[in-house]
């Protein structure tokens, strides 16, 4: 977990210059900084704003209580920032965060945007996170029709043969030259791939986690 203390933001952003509404808010939207998922929207004044950067976790302003609360403070969930950034009217903030215990709403979700025509799913990620969670339901319920299980059925000798002929159709395509032969070929590289960490119940976020080490 990164230390509040050794948070280095991305982008500085004007505390003062922010375009706060009539009673000095601004709406701030949180972000898993690995896969996308919005997580809450909370409000910010200057304060509150100026204590998450300070302390490198989110402070809001309760509208129904009048006060500053530090996210986490009582749950356990504290929310650790890694970047945040305004729109391009300044009347907006978007905060991306590692979320501890992977739980932002009070209702124990992920997220609190969960809810969809009544009934409750996981919040979208990005396109790779949304296939692998697929992937992942269709080891732990299998059917047999389902290619995604037949892959699985056959273990690492069927998956990992797959993911050599996908990685040199990879290849091929690149000799060729031809782009969206190339998009294609990548995308089912990525799909065996997914299938390959799956069986492995190794997690997509702890790759994700790789690269962002990598990238810093």
């Amino acid at each position: 977990m990164s230390g509040s203390s050794a948070i280095t933001f991305e982008s500085a952003i004007p505390v003062a210059q922010i375009r706060y509404n009539e009673q000095g808010l601004v709406p701030a939207i949180v972000q898993d900084y690995l896969d996308g998922t919005v997580l809450m929207m909370a409000w910010m004044n200057q304060e509150s704003l100026q204590k998450t950067l300070e302390t490198g976790e989110t402070w809001f302003w309760s509208r129904s209580r009048q006060e500053f609360w530090h996210k986490g403070a009582t749950s356990g969930h504290v929310q650790h920032v890694q970047s945040i950034r305004y729109d391009c009217d300044s009347d907006a903030i978007l905060v991306t965060v590692e979320q501890t215990g992977d739980i932002a709403c009070h209702t124990g979700e992920r997220s609190c945007f969960h809810q969809i025509e009544g009934s409750i799913k996981a919040p979208p990620a990005d396109t790779l996170s949304q296939v692998f969670e697929v992937i992942c339901n269709r080891r732990d319920q299998p059917n047999p029709n389902s290619y995604t299980c037949q892959l699985l059925a056959g273990g690492d000798n069927k998956i990992l043969k797959k993911i050599g002929e996908e990685s040199a159709e990879v290849v091929m395509a690149c000799k060729d030259g031809d782009p969206d032969a190339i998009a294609a070929e990548v995308a089912d590289l990525f799909y065996h791939t997914l299938v390959a960490l799956a069986h492995h119940k190794v997690d997509i976020r702890e790759v994700y986690r790789k690269l962002q080490e990598r990238r810093r």
